[in-house]
C-alpha cells in the first residue's frame, strides 16, 4: 500500500451512516437474524427479550436491557463468523447462483447496529460448550479502537440464556444486542407484541409446514431462573387468509377467511427471461368470504381489525415476505382490507424487482404499479411504450406484465366485493315485501306464470316445483352463495322463496360477461342475477335504489330519475341496433319473433290486474 492511499470508507465515520440503514423498526432488523438462522437449516428460532425493573423518580419502571436470537442452525466456523460480522461480506454472494434468503451480505452487523451499540455472537459446531465468539462495539470503532472485526475466540455462553432458552442444540447461534439506544419499543413486552405479528407474516410459510417453529419469550434479567414472563410461539399470519390455523382471530383462526380466487390452481404464472434465464413469477389473488363481512362495519370487528393491519400486495422472495407494498392500494378505501395478493418471486429476480439491500422492499415493483405509463413520453400509447420497453431490455417491460394483471384483476375483485356489500342488502331489498302490503313484483310474476302453465306454456324449471321444500331450498342457497351473496342472507333468501312460493328471486353480482343479467333454474326457480358491471346496472338499478333523505331536494331527484329513464332509452336502442345488425332472412326474422314473444310475456306480467 503506498504512504498517499486511504481508506474508502473510514470505519470510524462510516458507522454512524450505517446506523441510519433504514430498517423500519425493531421487527424487521430483528427478522434479518431470524433470516441467517432459517437459512443455516434452523428448525428452532427463539427471540428473548431481558428487561430490568428501574426506579425513576420514585417509580418502578420496565426497561428493555438485552434482546438475543438463538436458533439450532448448523454453526459457523471462526472464519465464516468473521467474515459474517463484516459490512457486504457473506456466504450466499454468489451472483449466478443466488438462491436462499441471504445475498446481501449486511444483514447481521447492519441490522444490530441499527437498533443497538453492540453485538455480540456466540457460534458453536459441536455442543454449546465449544462456542466461538466475536463482536462489534459502535463506541469502540468510533473511538478507532476497533479497526476490523476481533478474531473468534472461544468463550462461555452467559448463563442468563442458558436459563431462559428453551434448549441449545448441538450446532447453533446465539446473537446479543446490548446498549439498545435505537429501538422505540423501551419494554420486553412491546418487542414481543410488535414481532409477533411481523414474524408471523414473514416466515408463515415456513411455520405453516413446519420447517421452523419461532418462540417469542419477554423475561426479568436479573432474575431469569424465574422464567418467562410471556411465552409466545408464532403463527402464521397470512395476508391472503386462507392458511388454517392462523393468527387470525376466533372464529377464522382454524378456517379460512378468504377464498381462492382466479386463474387455473388459483394462481397465475408469469414466466420472465432475465439475464439469459427463465424464471417463474406467481401471483395468487384471496377474495373474503361473504361471511367474513356480515355487516357493513365488519371491519370494525377483530378479525376485521387483524385484516387492517394486512392490506396490500404481499411480495415474497424465497418463501419469506420481504413487504406488504401499498403502491396499488386505494388508501382512502377501508374495504380494501378484504382482498389479498401476493406475489410470489425467486432471488434470482431481485435486481429486476429492486431488492434494498435489509429486504424490506422491492422498489422497482414500487415504482412500475405507481407509474402511469401514459406520462412517460408524448403521443405514445402505454402499448407502444411497453414494446419499446420490452426493445430496450428495459427492467419495466416485465414488471408491467405484473403490475397490469394485479391491476386489473383487483378491478373486477372491488366490483365483486361491493356486490357482496350489496348482497347483504338484498334481504331488505328483495325481501318479497312491499309498502302498504301490496304485492311484489315477484309474487305478481309467480301469478302471471301460473296463468300461462295452465295455458299449457312449460318452462325447464318448473319440474323443480315438485321436489320438497328442503330440497328446494338447499338448491336456491346453493346457487345464491355461489353467486357470492353471505350464506345468512341466501339461508333468508332461499328460505323466503320456498315459504311464500315465489318463482323468481333476484340477486347482484359481477358477472364476467357482457349480458346485463343471467337466469339461472334452481330448486323450481328462477335466479335472475343482475350484472353489476354492467352499465346499465349504474344507469337503471343503483341509481333508484340510492337511498334517499328527507333533505333530497326535488331537483336531485329528478336528475336521477332522468338518468334512469335515458338509461332505460339506450337499451331499447341497443337492442333496435343488435336487430339491424341482423342478416336479411332468417336471422333477423328469429331476431324479430323473440322481441314479439318476449313483448307477450312483459305485456302479461305487466298488465294490471282487473278487479
Amino acid at each position: 500500500m503506498s504512504a498517499d492511499t486511504v481508506d474508502i470508507v473510514p470505519a470510524h465515520l462510516a458507522v454512524k451512516a450505517m446506523r441510519d440503514n433504514g430498517y423500519k423498526n425493531a421487527a424487521y432488523a430483528l427478522a434479518e437474524l431470524m433470516d441467517n438462522a432459517i437459512q443455516a437449516d434452523a428448525t428452532r428460532v427463539e427471540l428473548l427479550c431481558g428487561e430490568r425493573e428501574n426506579f425513576i423518580e420514585s417509580r418502578s419502571r420496565k426497561q428493555l436491557e438485552q434482546i438475543a436470537v438463538l436458533d439450532n442452525g448448523k454453526g459457523m466456523s471462526a472464519q465464516v463468523l468473521q467474515m459474517a460480522l463484516q459490512f457486504g461480506n457473506g456466504t450466499h454472494l454468489d451472483e449466478e447462483n443466488p438462491k436462499g434468503m441471504g445475498k446481501f451480505g449486511m444483514g447481521l452487523p447492519a441490522s444490530s447496529i441499527s437498533q443497538a451499540q453492540r453485538v455480540e455472537v456466540w457460534t458453536w459446531q459441536s455442543g454449546s460448550g465449544n462456542a466461538l465468539y466475536s463482536y462489534l462495539d459502535v463506541e469502540e470503532i468510533r473511538k478507532r479502537e476497533m479497526p476490523g472485526v476481533p478474531s473468534p475466540i472461544k468463550k462461555p455462553i452467559p448463563e442468563v440464556w442458558k436459563k431462559i432458552a428453551t434448549g441449545f442444540g448441538d450446532t447453533g447461534t446465539l446473537v446479543v444486542w446490548s446498549r439498545i439506544d435505537r429501538c422505540l419499543w423501551k419494554t420486553a413486552k412491546a418487542v414481543i407484541d410488535n414481532s409477533v405479528f411481523l414474524v408471523g407474516r414473514m416466515y408463515r410459510k415456513f411455520l405453516a409446514d413446519g420447517r421452523v417453529k419461532i418462540r417469542l419469550a419477554s423475561f426479568n434479567f436479573d432474575r431469569p431462573g424465574d422464567g418467562a414472563q410471556l411465552d409466545l410461539v408464532a403463527t402464521p399470519n397470512d395476508p391472503g387468509y386462507l392458511m388454517i390455523p392462523s393468527s387470525t382471530p376466533a372464529p377464522w383462526n382454524d378456517k379460512a377467511m378468504f377464498d381462492p380466487w382466479g386463474g387455473e390452481f388459483n394462481e397465475e404464472v408469469i414466466t420472465i427471461r432475465f439475464r439469459d434465464q427463465e424464471h417463474q413469477v406467481k401471483v395468487r389473488f384471496s377474495l373474503a368470504k361473504p361471511d367474513a363481512r356480515p355487516t357493513d362495519n365488519a371491519g370494525s370487528l377483530p378479525h376485521g381489525k387483524h385484516a387492517g393491519k394486512n392490506i396490500g400486495v404481499s411480495l415474497v422472495r424465497a418463501d419469506r415476505e420481504l413487504d406488504m407494498d401499498q403502491s396499488l392500494v386505494i388508501q382512502y378505501d377501508p374495504t380494501e382490507r378484504w382482498w389479498g395478493v401476493e406475489v410470489d418471486f425467486p432471488p434470482a429476480l431481485d435486481e429486476l424487482f429492486g431488492v434494498t439491500n435489509n429486504k424490506q422492499q422491492a422498489r422497482n415493483f414500487a415504482e412500475a404499479a405507481t407509474l402511469d405509463v401514459r406520462d412517460l413520453a408524448d403521443g405514445e400509447t402505454p402499448a407502444q411504450i411497453r414494446e419499446q420497453a420490452a426493445k430496450d431490455q428495459d427492467p419495466r417491460a416485465a414488471l408491467f406484465t405484473v403490475t397490469d394483471l394485479i391491476n386489473s384483476r383487483l378491478s373486477l375483485v372491488r366490483k365483486m366485493l361491493e356486490a357482496q356489500s350489496k348482497n347483504r342488502r338484498s334481504k331488505k331489498r328483495y325481501a318479497n315485501t312491499t309498502v302498504d302490503g301490496g304485492v311484489t313484483p315477484e309474487q305478481e310474476a309467480t301469478e302471471k306464470t301460473k296463468e300461462r302453465q295452465s295455458e299449457g306454456y312449460r318452462g325447464g324449471s318448473d319440474a323443480g316445483e315438485s321436489m320438497p321444500p328442503q330440497q328446494k331450498q338447499e338448491e336456491i342457497q346453493g346457487a345464491l352463495s355461489n353467486q357470492g351473496v353471505s350464506s345468512d342472507v341466501a339461508q333468508s333468501l332461499a328460505a323466503q322463496a320456498v315459504r311464500s312460493s315465489v318463482k323468481y328471486v333476484f340477486v347482484e353480482a359481477p358477472l364476467e360477461t357482457p349480458a346485463f343479467f343471467s337466469v339461472q333454474p334452481r330448486g323450481g326457480a328462477l335466479i335472475i342475477t343482475l350484472n353489476t358491471t354492467h352499465p346499465a346496472y349504474d344507469r337503471l338499478l343503483d341509481v333508484l335504489e340510492k337511498e334517499s333523505s328527507a333533505e333530497d331536494e326535488a331537483a336531485e331527484l329528478s336528475t336521477r330519475l332522468n338518468r334512469a329513464l335515458d338509461g332505460l332509452k339506450l337499451l331499447l336502442m341497443a337492442w333496435a341496433r343488435y336487430e339491424d345488425e341482423q342478416p336479411d332472412g332468417a336471422p333477423r326474422q328469429k331476431t324479430q319473433d323473440a322481441r314479439l314473444d318476449w313483448g307477450r310475456i312483459a305485456r302479461n306480467f305487466l298488465q294490471e290486474n282487473s278487479e
